[in-house]
């Protein structure tokens, strides 16, 4: 009788003696795209096992070479490596689609690469080089016919951009744009980024842009904007009736005026962090907003900054889900006029604060709540794990401040009804055991009448702090509850 070993290994040999090679038999499309989860080194080693493999690597249509691929000892430059890869296909009938590297380059070339490109027709480029020197911007690669999606990061100190009247020139069929560390220093780039120039585009990303004071962008299909580290921005002005999303971080000018204008009817996400705060703000009405994020620089507030950040504020108030960051808090805690003009968020049904413990961040707390009416989930992360929040265990001190802070929530159990009464979900990431957490779930879990659900994710125990922090936890544990359904979870 044959063993189960036995008719495993003569099953085997009559399989190897078949010789049947399945995998190469599976369609072009197939392989193609399981190699294009390879590294670009494997995929050119695999071009040695047979012809059909070998034409597989001819027609690979993605090249990803930023994971590289160049070995540091060679003499080859990763560009000749990369030109004699794509001069071995045949560019008149090249399906090459994307090209993507990372390496330090000459302008020469770099600029031999673009020719390359625009002979092979290639659909996207990605490219992030770095240079000894400031670098024209390569024209080469404006007057492609077949660029779809192109980024070019730059490595200090940068490519300087031609004159619009060249750059409008090209680009005419490009749908995504992403251009970092660039010098953006001509008056003439100021209407670069319109319909005349890119008319078909739909995703634009400005990173770092020194000599940037002033843009506007005008594009009619464009769909996502990003602008980021421009701290020399002194005015932005945006239309687009297509827009739907906006992210504005690290930029304007905090020592000079500025202003900015934004008409977008149907924005639908804006994240607006790190920003300095502008003279003027008109971002439009804003009644298709469903996602929007809300940081500032902390400076000193004239009453013109004061008005603009209202402004911003009631801007978004159309929105649906909310973020602030830490440092917009600390501005409302500084500042006595939010507590008598935050607007009312009526559509807010998401809310997420970003906060350091601190005691004087309730009464902000407590005013951001009240602006909330039907919030529905509330996610509180506590951001910094150093803050001179952190509890002082001793027993006297703790039963004294939790007792104000349990005092300051009594008083806000009336203003505060809306908000109780539509509160479901509740999650609270880096706990730490400070007054105002602990008061603050107490005041949560005995008035949250429709509360469904608590999670308290603490942060890692010192094991000295352990047994403090597990009385903490059976405090809390045995708070009383308005609602009987809440379920409280704390890890």
């Amino acid at each position: 009788m044959e063993t189960r070993s036995a008719r495993r290994r003569r099953l085997s040999n009559s399989h190897n003696q078949t010789g049947v090679d399945y995998i190469s038999h599976l369609p072009d499309a197939v392989l193609h795209h399981i190699l294009t989860l390879l590294p670009i080194k494997t995929v050119a080693q695999s071009a040695t096992l047979s012809s059909r493999w070998r034409s597989l690597w001819f027609t690979l249509p993605d090249l990803d070479f930023s994971n590289s691929i160049f070995n540091s000892n060679s003499n080859s430059n990763p560009a000749d490596i990369i030109a004699g890869i794509l001069n071995a296909r045949d560019h008149k009938h090249s399906n090459v689609r994307l090209l993507r590297f990372s390496a330090t380059l000459s302008f020469s070339r770099l600029n031999a690469l673009f020719r390359i490109a625009v002979r092979h027709k290639i659909q996207h480029l990605h490219i992030q080089v770095s240079t000894n020197d400031y670098f024209n911007f390569p024209r080469g690669i404006i007057a492609s016919d077949s660029l779809r999606v192109f980024s070019l990061r730059s490595i200090y100190p940068g490519f300087r951009l031609p004159p619009s009247s060249i750059m409008s020139s090209g680009f005419r069929l490009l749908s995504s744009l992403s251009l970092a560390l660039m010098i953006l220093d001509r008056p003439s780039l100021v209407d670069l980024f319109t319909d005349s120039s890119f008319p078909l585009l739909k995703k634009l990303n400005l990173e770092s842009c020194s000599g940037l004071m002033n843009l506007r962008v005008q594009c009619p299909v464009l769909q996502d904007f990003s602008l980021e580290g421009c701290f020399q921005l002194q005015g932005l002005d945006v239309l687009g009736g297509k827009l739907e999303r906006v992210r504005i971080c690290s930029c304007f000018d905090a020592h000079g005026s500025s202003w900015v204008k934004i008409v977008a009817p149907n924005l639908k996400t804006l994240v607006w962090i790190y920003n300095a705060v502008t003279d003027e703000v008109n971002l439009g009405d804003l009644k298709s907003l469903n996602q929007a994020s809300l940081g500032l620089l902390c400076q000193h507030f004239s009453n013109t900054k004061l008005h603009s950040v209202s402004a911003l504020l009631s801007a978004i108030s159309p929105a649906h889900s909310l973020t602030f960051e830490p440092s917009f808090l600390d501005i409302l805690s500084s500042n006595t006029y939010f507590a008598c003009y935050l607007p009312t968020f009526n559509n807010v049904r998401c809310l997420e604060l970003k906060t350091v413990s601190r005691k004087h961040n309730c009464s902000v707390v407590a005013n951001i709540f009240r602006s909330c009416p039907i919030l529905h989930m509330l996610t509180i992360k506590i951001v910094d794990a150093s803050s001179n929040g952190r509890k002082d265990w001793r027993k006297e001190k703790w039963e004294r401040i939790v007792s104000e802070e349990e005092h300051f929530w009594e008083t806000q159990i009336e203003p505060l009804e809306s908000f109780r009464l539509h509160l479901k979900i509740v999650r609270m990431e880096g706990f730490m055991e400070c007054f105002n957490e602990v008061s603050l779930t107490h005041f949560l879990l005995k008035y949250g009448t429709s509360l469904q659900e608590l999670s308290i994710f603490t942060n890692k125990t010192n094991h000295r702090d352990s047994l403090k922090r597990r009385a903490i936890k059976s405090l809390i544990m045995g708070f009383s509850r308005a609602s009987p359904h809440v379920k409280l979870r704390y890890c």
